[in-house]
Parts: structure tokens; sequence; C-alpha cells
């Protein structure tokens, strides 16, 4: 049998029966039983080289990371992550082991939150590692959570410390799903998104779709310790890596004052700690020092074209 065929029944016969699928892999498409919730579709393509490299992390952490910034996404909208399929173009020489390794650092994600995995197809070539997860979910009896309903007014809030994910963090973060289903829950989200290329860049991604502007407080901002570690040699503040660094996949959400004001005295989300970051405000992206504001600049990840 050929290897290619050979490691594709090897995946099949690891991947478990689900309620939620009635075919998986194995056939030309996989077919789901309908989602009575709007569907929810995100997509990401990582690669060897810009987002990990593959010598010093290996197949198991990359193929965690490709599952974990998919479900950082559903988080984003307080969604719930139900099914993915897997594209992998795997570096030649390469070996079985090495497939199955990436699958396994997969499935470490799919199974802790309940994704199925239900297709997705196998490549070689003579270049680096290149993994792109279609990840599918559905929204609660809530709806989906947008960037785009931030109001002048509201609180900005952040569901953990910020900086130095280069460190460790970006490959070994845990997706906030379950966090941001709580929060659903018990307050009323105006707009979310995840820190993927910096809180300074992805905060202004919600002013700008929501058109309104924003004042970050420095001494508001939890900054991570690992931040502080990169200042040493880096040359830029722990506060600087806090604002820019990116990948650190925490949650950024806006909400009323009086919601606010409930969230930091009842801290109703278990295992971590919820930080009023700053307010949103009707223009402008600032940031607060000393009671003086200074314009931001939207600093973070951006890929170049």
């Amino acid at each position: 049998m050929p290897q290619e065929f050979a490691f594709i029944n090897w995946l099949r016969s690891r991947t478990p029966a689900d309620s939620r699928v009635l075919v998986g892999p194995g056939d030309d498409t996989a077919v789901l039983v309908p989602l009575t919730r709007p569907i929810l579709v995100t997509v990401d393509m990582l690669m060897d080289g810009t987002d990990f490299h593959l010598s010093e992390v290996g197949p198991r952490a990359a193929g965690r990371k490709a599952m974990a910034v998919n479900l950082s996404d559903i988080a984003a909208m307080a969604g719930v992550p139900t099914a993915t399929v897997v594209s992998v173009a795997l570096p030649t020489p390469g070996g079985r082991e090495f497939g199955e390794q990436l699958y396994a650092g997969i499935r470490d994600l799919a199974d802790e939150f309940g994704v199925s995995v239900v297709g997705g197809d196998t490549n070689s070539w003579a270049g680096g590692l290149v993994i792109s997860v279609t990840l599918l979910g559905e929204a609660t009896e809530r709806g989906v959570v947008r960037r785009s309903g931030a109001k002048p007014g509201d609180w900005v809030f952040v569901t953990g410390p910020l900086g130095g994910s280069i460190l460790g963090h970006h490959l070994a973060f845990k997706p906030r799903v379950r966090e941001a289903l709580k929060l659903h829950e018990v307050t009323g989200l105006h707009a979310m998104i995840d820190v993927s290329d910096g809180l300074a860049a992805d905060l202004n991604h919600i002013l700008e779709e929501s058109r309104c502007g924003g004042v970050l407080f420095e001494t508001a901002v939890p900054v991570s310790p690992a931040a502080f570690e990169l200042s040493r040699t880096s040359g830029k503040t722990p506060l600087e890596h806090a604002l820019g660094d990116g990948e650190d996949f925490e949650l950024v959400f806006t909400v009323s004052p009086a919601d606010g004001a409930q969230l930091v005295r009842d801290q109703p989300v278990p295992g971590i700690t919820l930080t009023k970051i700053g307010e949103c405000v009707d223009a402008g992206l600032w940031l607060e020092e000393n009671g003086q504001r200074r314009l931001l600049e939207p600093t973070g990840w951006e890929h170049r074209l």
C-alpha cells in the first residue's frame, strides 16, 4: 500500500465516532448533522519559520498550535467549536512518525474541546511544514459576539497577562473557549477579539469596526513575567512588549460600565482574573500615563504581502 494511503488509514483508525458526524474521513467529503444555530467558520495557515521553528519545537507542538489558534478565534466570537478539517504539506524527508506526532498535537486540543476531526488533505514537498486548519463552530442561543459592538463609555477588559509570548506561551497557551462562554452567559458582551497580533493592534480592530475610540491605562495593563524577562535584552519596556508582541491569545472585550463594575467585583470566571485596562471614547487610540494621554500607535504583528 502506498505510504500516503497507509497514513490516511492510520488516521481513520484513530478518529473516534461522533454522533454529529454522518460521514467522517475516507469519503470525498465529510457529512455533518445540520446545526440548529448559526455556523461559525474560521481558518488559519501556519508555516515553519514564521509561526514556529520546527527544528526547535517538534511536530506535536506545531500541531497543537495550529488547532489552538483556531479555537481562539471561535472563543473570540463566544462560540462552541464542533468539527475541523486539516490540510498539511509535510516536509520531505519527514517520515510516518513525524505525521503521527503532528496529528497527536492536533488531537490533544481537539479532544479537550470536543472537536471532531472529520477530514482534510495530506501532501508532501521539499519545503517546510505548512498546516492549515479549518474549524467549524456554532453560536450559542445568545448569538455571536462581534468586533463591532463597542460604544463610547464601555469598559475595556482583558482575560490575562500580556507580552513575551515568544518565550513559550505562543505554543502552550490554552484557548479561552470556556472562559468566553462563561462571560457570554453572565454579562452583556458588546465586542470581543483575541489578542493574536498584539493588544494595541487588536483593540484597534475593535475600535475601527465599532467606529469609536479607546484609551488604555498604562498602570492597568497586566504584564506577563515573560515580558519583563524579554525586556532585559530587547531594548523595549515590559509595557511595550505587552502592547505589541502578539500571540498572547487572551481575550479583549468591552461591556457597559455597570456590567464592568460587576465583573471586577464578582470575578465570575474561574481560573482567571478579569482586568479593566481602559475605556472606549469617541475617537482615537490613546495611552494614559500619569494622567496624561498620548496617541498610541496600533503596533503589532503584520504579515508582509
